[in-house]
């Protein structure tokens, strides 16, 4: 079977697009087509953007035909989390009673910036309810569902993403992770993931979850596609009061240094328990490559797992109370019980979590004082069957 341009990278389309080799339209009609055919089997997609990004390929075509300079993902295909405000859509985050809400006015920031780097929006992505998921399984439009195998998980909440990069549907997809809702769909699907720094990348526009631990960052199938995108959505953004106000340094450009001269150690203690054995034997395997001997442990981490489920639980809560109030039956009852639980602790239980988790920054930051990769499983286990 003769290799299509949407299963090779997104760095590969774009300089395609620039070359003349190919047309950005082409490319959307791939994208479209492969999701009519696909997204039954994998449950990846909510909502098609086709006329939005036929227009948008169109345009590149014609900025090329006249000689203009093409973004870096020039006619790249793409798909967001539906937590992710798109012009003309409600933002769902997974959930049925956001469908009641009015359509966004705008596009979320990190979906404008890569739309202005070139790429082509193809449409928003299933995930966990309100992103209170650890499986990619919802209640109202069904789970996503592996390419790898389909009886499996995707893992969540971020299980739509993962399902539409693995599944070749997109090269990129955006997520948000608060507990690992970017990081375990990239594990179980087998793609990479960034969950950057807090701050990093703005928010604005992307439905919340618990905002002292939400993250948003890329999914993609290669470490060049995952730095294109997420050098597309650097940059200051005020409407995100936790952004940082640091420079906006680059990833791709870096990429080519390889690892040489990097110091790399191997996470152990809390990392390297209570795990299947073939989990543990990758990091063995990564481990020999890059000739990390040393192993290193970060004290207390066990329960900085636990104040971040306290945090999560009471934030969560206090952002959904109203809705739970209002609107219970039309919660997923899993999350429905999660959110209870929360709105049950006391205040005071998460004002100990938050000074923990300050302490425990500083303790982590230590440690790269000499150190900078430390090596562990992204998740204990391979992907689970659905159910």
């Amino acid at each position: 079977m003769t290799a299509k341009p949407l299963d090779g990278s997104a760095q590969a389309i774009a300089a395609s697009v620039k070359s003349g080799a190919i047309k950005a339209r082409e490319i959307a009609e791939e994208a479209l087509s492969r999701i009519k055919t696909r997204n039954s089997a994998l449950g990846a997609f909510t909502d098609v953007t086709a006329a939005r990004a036929l227009a948008k390929a169109d345009a590149i075509d014609a900025a090329w035909a006249r000689g203009e300079s093409l973004g870096p993902l020039a006619g790249a295909p793409f798909a967001v989390k539906n937590l992710f405000d798109i012009e003309g859509l409600a933002t769902r985050a997974g959930s049925k009673i956001n469908r009641d809400r009015a359509p966004a006015k705008t596009d979320a920031t990190v979906v404008a910036r890569l739309e202005a780097a070139g790429a082509l929006l193809i449409g928003a992505l299933n995930m966990g309810e309100y992103a209170y998921d650890f499986t990619g399984e919802n209640a109202n439009d069904g789970p996503s569902r592996n390419p790898h195998n389909p009886e499996h998980m995707t893992g969540g909440s971020s299980g739509g993403s993962g399902a539409a990069v693995a599944g070749g549907l997109v090269p990129i997809a955006l997520g948000s992770d608060t507990n690992g809702s970017i990081r375990v769909p990239s594990s179980f699907c087998g793609l990479v993931g960034l969950k950057p720094t807090y701050g990093r990348l703005s928010r604005a526009g992307a439905f919340p979850f618990v905002a002292s631990l939400d993250h948003v960052g890329p999914i993609a199938r290669s470490a060049g596609d995952l730095a294109l995108a997420y050098d597309a959505m650097l940059g200051r953004d005020d409407s995100d009061p936790a952004q940082a106000d640091r420079p906006a340094t680059p990833a791709s450009p870096t990429l080519s240094d390889g690892v040489a001269g990097l110091r790399i150690a191997r996470l152990g203690g809390y990392f390297a328990r209570s795990g299947e054995a073939s989990a543990f034997a990758a990091v063995d395997t990564v481990a020999r490559a890059l000739k990390a001997d040393r192993v290193v442990e970060l004290a207390r981490a066990d329960q900085a797992r636990s104040a971040a489920y306290l945090i999560t639980m009471i934030e969560g809560a206090a952002l959904h109370l109203e809705r739970l109030r209002t609107r219970s039956p039309d919660f997923d009852p899993d999350v429905r019980d999660r959110l209870i639980a929360g709105a049950m602790l006391p205040g005071a239980w998460g004002v100990q979590a938050q000074k923990f988790r300050h302490r425990f920054r500083s303790e982590a930051l230590a440690l790269f004082r000499d150190v900078d990769i430390l090596l562990a499983p992204a998740t204990p286990c391979r992907a689970p069957k659905i159910g």
